[in-house]
């Protein structure tokens, strides 16, 4: 089974607050995104957006040229259901982050939640930060969150990769100025806890 088969699989079978990283509102997300950018017009992606509500929130605040990548239709399907009519207002992508073609150099923020510790081969990772360099512009902002050191060691039947700061902004390189990392401890659905890290950076 490929990796979209598998996310079908997953979003096909659970409602979108069955989910283990299902949060109503993506606060600390939010937060960052009004951090790196006051405008509403600037062009703001999220990165395994899937049936977050992060769009939602984005949109009901205004913001102007939003986008939406993820590997399942079906989970866009079910955020495009959601949203109705505004769903228009939306760039859909749906991709395979390591391969997904994107406007170069277009992006003001770029913010991922729960992708990039799934790619467990260093090639996988490679590719993902070479679209993140092509794809985000100069003085841009990235926002990635993934499990932080003692975070989980697997989600949705597959392998991870725990991040502390040093590590994850590592991945990314001097390109990437880290302005500032915080954990965060999530309470899912189920009721158990996952770390999550997050790490604000700026592209240089």
């Amino acid at each position: 089974m490929d990796n979209k088969q598998h996310w079908d699989g997953v979003y096909g079978s659970k409602a979108p607050d069955a989910v283990s990283w299902y949060a109503p509102h993506l606060k600390t997300s939010l937060n960052l995104i009004h951090q790196a950018s006051t405008n509403k017009g600037a062009a703001v992606i999220d990165i395994g957006g899937g049936e977050s509500t992060l769009v939602d929130d984005l949109l009901s605040e205004g913001y102007e040229d939003i986008s939406v990548l993820d590997i399942s239709q079906k989970a866009i399907d079910v955020a495009r259901a959601r949203i109705g009519k505004q769903a228009d207002q939306v760039h859909w992508y749906c991709a395979d982050i390591t391969q997904a073609i994107l406007p170069q150099g277009y992006f003001d923020v770029w913010h991922d939640r729960a992708v990039f510790h799934f790619l467990t081969e260093e090639a996988q990772r490679a590719r993902y930060v070479e679209q993140v360099m092509r794809s985000v512009k100069h003085g841009g902002y990235v926002i990635m969150s993934t499990f932080g050191p003692e975070g989980p060691e697997k989600c949705s039947g597959l392998d991870v990769v725990r991040y502390d700061s040093e590590h994850l902004h590592g991945q990314f390189g001097k390109t990437f100025k880290l302005i500032d990392s915080s954990t965060e401890i999530h309470q899912t659905p189920m009721g158990a806890t996952q770390q999550f890290l997050y790490c604000f950076c700026r592209m240089e």
